[in-house]
């Protein structure tokens, strides 16, 4: 007599921060783990492999016992076709017997935002990027670049406009000094950290906080709409037109969805610029989980 398992998926969403991750059982049961980010453009197949054994293993062990891992996805920030490998490799070390998926974080955020609906996905977190999705598949995408050629929208690039700002006295001394009592950075800690330590993108997201806190001193809010702005001009109206700067009228009926803390915890800011700009907006996710455990509901299946 075969042996009936709970057969479990683990879908993950990883951005250059933190991975959000899921074990989903064919029973619909799930449960919820996060770690650091996992970015193949940033860390080696070693240090992605140590960061799962480390960090999730201890977490999610004791549910082990309660069926078999069968697959995993993996949407990740950096998972570019060339980069996917180091990350599937790091993955099926750990989970020797599950097939391992891995995408782009473009792809989750489109099939967490859409499903299979045609739209445009936005991913506004620690990087930036979007998408034209057709319901299956991407078609075209505005090349997101990093956060120092592009990522605009981003955490990165929001922590880098307001401390050059700040540090420049572009923003008024009493900010600056409101600045320096609560995070306690100096010039010579900003240089040390963007030029010199790993992961600056992390950092300079983790300074743009300070823009949340602030959000009701204008100088604050308008950096942030025209950080946003930025967003909408480089990212997103050239999906609205062809390659001869026409623009595509029944473009304008699309879905246009976001994912990411900056796009969650600014949306009243966003919502204006959309709105300004004569954009909607269909929906706001802090993370596309929650979408993404209804794609691949039909992926955990009892196994023998």
């Amino acid at each position: 007599m075969h042996q009936i398992w709970f057969a479990m998926i683990i879908i993950a969403d990883s951005g250059s921060t933190k991975t959000h991750w899921c074990m989903l059982a064919a029973n619909g049961q799930s449960s919820d783990f996060l770690t650091d980010g996992i970015n193949p453009f940033y860390q080696t197949q070693e240090a992605m492999c140590n960061s799962v054994k480390n960090q999730l293993l201890p977490q999610m062990g004791h549910l082990m016992w309660a069926g078999k891992i069968t697959h995993i996805f993996f949407y990740g920030a950096g998972c570019t076709p060339e980069k996917s490998p180091l990350v599937q490799k790091a993955l099926a070390a750990v989970f020797k017997d599950a097939e391992v998926q891995v995408e782009s974080d473009m792809v989750g955020a489109a099939r967490g935002l859409l499903q299979h609906k045609k739209g445009i996905a936005c991913i506004l977190g620690t990087g930036s990027n979007s998408c034209l999705y057709d319901g299956e598949r991407i078609v075209k995408n505005v090349p997101s670049l990093g956060f120092i050629l592009g990522d605009e929208g981003g955490g990165a690039v929001l922590g880098k406009r307001l401390v050059a700002d700040l540090f420049k006295n572009q923003l008024g001394a009493d900010l600056m000094a409101l600045f320096a009592q609560e995070y306690g950075v100096t010039q010579a800690d900003l240089i040390e950290h963007v030029y010199r330590q790993p992961f600056p993108n992390r950092y300079l997201a983790s300074l743009s906080k300070f823009c949340a806190a602030h959000l009701d001193d204008k100088r604050i809010y308008d950096l942030v709409y025209d950080h946003f702005t930025d967003f909408v001009v480089r990212n997103l109206e050239p999906y609205y037109q062809d390659e001869n700067d026409v623009e595509i009228e029944d473009t304008h009926t699309l879905s246009v969805g976001f994912v990411g803390s900056i796009a969650y915890y600014y949306k009243s800011v966003l919502q204006q610029v959309m709105d300004d700009m004569g954009f909607a907006i269909s929906k706001i996710m802090q993370d596309p989980i929650e979408g993404l455990k209804e794609y691949h509901r039909g992926d955990a299946v009892p196994t023998m």
